[in-house]
């Protein structure tokens, strides 16, 4: 009972939210991290209340794991179908270019930064942690971008390049944060560094996630085939995402190699493939998404609630992590604005592009977890990420709305509702008949 009460405490927390997000005219999207934020354990979690009426502990949320796995693998899917051969021969080049110039561009710029306040200061900053923040630096949250653009419905030529960029950053974000971080263990360890753990199992993880989306997607498009209703078509596209990120949890070892996959890389080259072999994958990937919108509140919801706000209680990672965001946002936007230029992109690509690239969340933390190998340093590095992030989740959505707007990509929202749509169409039946 206690499960299926959080849960729904926590969709109709971020529905109910979501209503004054619109009138404030805010992403639906921050009204869920917000409504996450107020049922997690620095608000509702804290009061003496009965269990699964808000989460107590980190713990409680770390349960409803397998939500945001799934979730993750949804959104992967649906940014697959963005690399349709048609867009690709379009956008393809400039896509991968800026993609990997932009995450390099941000990892250098943070780099940089940090590095410089570990000689100023080298007991607050030191020089692993600094290394490995500024790999991070270069991951971008897709879910978020994704939501957004979904949302406001955004169409033009800078929408059409920023969902495979934020695809590609995190194939190029594993790359760099491993070679990074390699050498972040090295200089703390004080050893030599591993050509494997740096430079074979980062893409050896890019390689095997793509292998195993392309079978998958292909495998996808056979068995879709012996289905013919819409109802059905769309229960096999849910099983088999879900089935792929299942497979996505299993890691193993070819001698002293490590292998794991990416979910994110996985899901996503299992709708690219789908996308591009199925002549109805247009209409199943609607219908599937349509079915995962409570999937994502939940998500974000639960995104944040696992913010964690005592992060603000130490002012050396306040400092440090606005020192961290100002100098990734930096990087960004002049990489993006950069690369896109390089590209002979339009003006209004050059100009929003970076700015739709801040948000950071999943591919971030994650890598911060791994960092926690270092010991002292990784909990340093894991805290200030945290913080960033909790900033990041809360204004990189709005930005991200903005810099669409700017660049022309959203439309004036009209007053549209199912329910006036259904009324009106119940009237005009009604005069009809009476006439």
């Amino acid at each position: 009972m206690a499960v299926l009460l959080s849960v729904s405490i926590t969709l109709l927390a971020g529905l109910l939210l979501s209503r004054l997000a619109k009138v404030l005219n805010l992403p639906a999207v921050t009204a869920y991290l917000i409504a996450g934020i107020l049922i997690g354990p620095f608000c509702l979690g804290a009061l003496p209340l009965p269990d699964g009426i808000g989460f107590s502990s980190f713990e409680e949320v770390k349960a409803f794991e397998i939500i945001t796995e799934c979730a993750t693998g949804f959104i992967a899917f649906a940014i697959g179908n963005e690399f349709r051969l048609s867009a690709l021969k379009k956008n393809g080049k400039a896509a991968t270019v800026i993609g990997i110039i932009q995450a390099v561009v941000t990892t250098l710029v943070v780099d940089a930064a940090l590095i410089g306040i570990h000689f100023m200061m080298p007991d607050k900053l030191p020089l692993p942690a600094a290394i490995t923040l500024g790999a991070i630096a270069s991951a971008t949250a897709p879910a978020a971008t994704l939501m957004v653009v979904n949302q406001y419905k955004a169409k033009g030529p800078l929408t059409d390049l920023l969902l495979p960029i934020v695809a590609l950053d995190d194939a190029v974000g594993l790359v760099i944060f491993a070679v990074s971080f390699g050498i972040a263990k090295s200089i703390a360890g004080g050893g030599d560094i591993s050509i494997i753990s740096v430079l074979v199992e980062p893409v050896l993880e890019v390689i095997i996630s793509l292998a195993l989306g392309a079978i998958m997607g292909l495998l996808f498009h056979f068995t879709e085939r012996f289905f013919h209703s819409r109802s059905k078509r769309m229960s096999i596209s849910i099983a088999f995402v879900l089935l792929t990120v299942a497979i996505t949890t299993v890691d193993f070892h070819i001698g002293s190699i490590h292998c794991a996959f990416s979910t994110l890389l996985t899901c996503m080259m299992l709708g690219t493939i789908f996308c591009n072999v199925c002549d109805v994958s247009e209409e199943i990937m609607d219908r599937t998404e349509r079915w995962t919108a409570p999937l994502y509140v939940l998500f974000f919801a639960l995104s944040g609630a696992e913010l964690d706000f005592s992060a603000f209680a130490d002012i050396a990672i306040i400092g440090v992590g606005i020192v961290y965001i100002i100098f990734r946002s930096l990087g960004k936007y002049f990489g993006a604005f950069g690369s896109a230029k390089l590209m002979k992109c339009e003006k209004t690509v050059n100009n929003y592009l970076g700015i739709t690239l801040l948000p950071q969340a999943g591919v971030a933390l994650g890598m911060s977890l791994n960092a926690l190998s270092l010991g002292d340093d990784g909990v340093l590095v894991r805290n200030i990420i945290l913080f960033s992030v909790l900033i990041y989740e809360l204004v990189g959505p709005m930005l991200t709305k903005i810099a669409l707007q700017k660049a022309g990509e959203i439309k004036p929202e009209g007053k549209k509702s199912s329910r006036g749509a259904t009324d009106m169409a119940g009237g005009r039946r009604a005069r009809q008949q009476k006439h």
